[in-house]
């Protein structure tokens, strides 16, 4: 069985984030030792946009395939949750890269932190810029949550056009095909037509001919 294009193009999506992550640390790093950047800093910048195309990607991969019904719905919510995680990673990836090495060492794997009683892994863990600084978890996901409202109002008017386009589908096969039997009523008319006209024609010229042939012979007589 084939890969699912868009399963397999979200986890090279994870890992490009995951390596930006590193990179970003790394950075940091030689910033703190006074050593250069700009390799890192000219990685890090390629991964971003590489990251930003990706993640279109797989919001064009998940439309289509909920709009052509390759999957449940209950399928595309699961994955839209995922790729709106991946768009917050995306948000704060490009927060502490802005900030240029100023962020404190607080980008590693086992980081843990604890929101809403429970615990979440999360490795991209920056700290913001004054941009984002000031939102929560909760704005964050408020705002993730407005996304998928978006999303599935345009979910929901592109299936309303679909459905109104196959009603006007329909509607005009239906007078195609009264149309169709109006043209063969006529062809049907034409045709009876044409034959009552042969046939009185016929007989007049019959009448024709026994009016002269009756005139012929009373002339003689």
């Amino acid at each position: 069985m084939a890969p699912d294009p868009w399963l397999s193009t979200y986890d090279a999506t994870c890992h490009i984030a995951q390596e930006i992550a590193e990179k970003i640390q790394q950075r940091n790093q030689c910033e703190r030792n006074g050593e250069s950047t700009t390799k890192l800093t000219v990685t890090i910048r390629a991964l971003l946009q590489n990251l930003k195309e990706k993640i279109t990607l797989l919001r064009e991969l998940l439309l289509r395939a909920v709009s052509t019904h390759q999957i449940t719905q209950l399928e595309g919510d699961r994955r839209q949750n995922l790729l709106d995680d991946l768009v917050t990673r995306e948000r704060l990836l490009q927060a502490s890269y802005k900030n240029d090495g100023t962020e404190p060492d607080l980008i590693r794997s086992s980081l843990m932190t604890k929101t809403a009683n429970r615990v979440v892994s999360n490795p991209w863990f920056f700290e913001e810029s004054e941009e984002t600084r000031a939102l929560g978890f909760d704005d964050l996901r408020q705002q993730q949550q407005k996304i998928i409202q978006e999303q599935d109002a345009g979910l929901d008017a592109l299936s309303s056009i679909i459905s109104r386009q196959k009603q006007m589908g329909q509607e005009i096969g239906n007078e195609l095909d009264e149309q169709n039997e109006i043209i063969d009523d006529l062809a049907n008319l034409v045709e009876n037509t044409d034959e009552r006209l042969y046939n009185q024609t016929r007989r007049v010229k019959m009448v024709d001919k026994k009016s002269t042939s009756c005139g012929a012979g009373l002339s003689s007589t």
